[in-house]
């Protein structure tokens, strides 16, 4: 991981951070275990291979004590949506080997600080972000960044994304963008507490990547699938499920 500068004004969870003792590890060790079960039942429930769906743990707002907690009960993948929050928390975390997910909406002045601190882009939708990323990405000399490109399956003007008949030209674009990896899709779908309404738009991502695969670019991962609704995303394919509240507990209030 690069260099990180914390933001000098810091963050309203910044304080908390130190204040931060044993008993959040209990809470979240016992919430990472209720989930993780919740998760290995949904993969025999829809007889999926045993380990095929990732726990991305989205940690925004959280404070790094938090997340700290998580790493020491194996938890190493983390999902942020607000650029200069997590700098400041990977400064915190720099001795942990944390695997970062940016999964918020991306701005054209935050995507170098993207490029820097994050190994995946989880809402890549347009082809001007593709670029600059790709480009930064280079400039730094880094790997690749791993990409998924998000796609709007309930036509809600409130979520990003490209329509799914906008998706295949953008893959293609996307995919010729140097210092880049396109590694599948994503989608937030709109709220529903019913299973099998729950599945459809997951199955649709899953149907819209079966036909845009390829040997060359087999688009393996599905990040979809939240706490509400993570079995109906297992049940569809989902590879990464991106669990926030269920782990963590109710975001702090500030």
């Amino acid at each position: 991981m690069p260099n990180q500068q914390p933001n000098p004004e810091g963050t309203a969870s910044d304080a908390a951070v130190d204040k931060m003792n044993a008993s959040d590890d209990t809470g979240v060790s016992a919430r990472l275990e209720a989930v993780r079960a919740r998760i290995a039942a949904a993969e025999a429930r829809f007889e999926r291979e045993p380990g095929s769906v990732e726990l991305l743990a989205v940690s925004k707002v959280q404070p790094a004590a938090l997340i700290r907690a998580a790493y020491q009960h194996s938890q190493v993948a983390f999902g942020e949506s607000y650029v200069q929050e997590a700098c400041d928390k990977q400064v915190l975390l720099a001795d942990l080997a944390l695997d970062w997910h940016f999964i918020g909406r991306i701005q054209s002045n935050k995507t170098k600080l993207i490029a820097e601190h994050f190994s995946w882009v989880h809402g890549l939708g347009d082809t001007h972000h593709a670029q600059r990323l790709g480009a930064q990405r280079i400039a730094l000399g880094l790997a690749p960044l791993r990409c998924c490109l998000q796609v709007n399956l309930s036509g809600e003007a409130s979520k990003a994304g490209v329509e799914p008949n906008a998706l295949p030209l953008l893959l293609e674009q996307c995919s010729a963008i140097e210092g880049l990896r396109i590694e599948g899709l994503m989608t937030l779908p709109a709220p529903s507490d019913n299973l099998e309404s729950q599945r459809q738009p997951f199955a649709e991502l899953r149907s819209l990547r079966d036909q845009l695969a390829t040997p060359e670019q087999p688009l393996a991962t599905l990040s979809m699938g939240m706490s509400d609704d993570l079995e109906a995303a297992v049940a569809e394919g989902a590879t990464m499920v991106r669990i926030g509240t269920a782990v963590f507990g109710p975001r702090p209030q500030h």
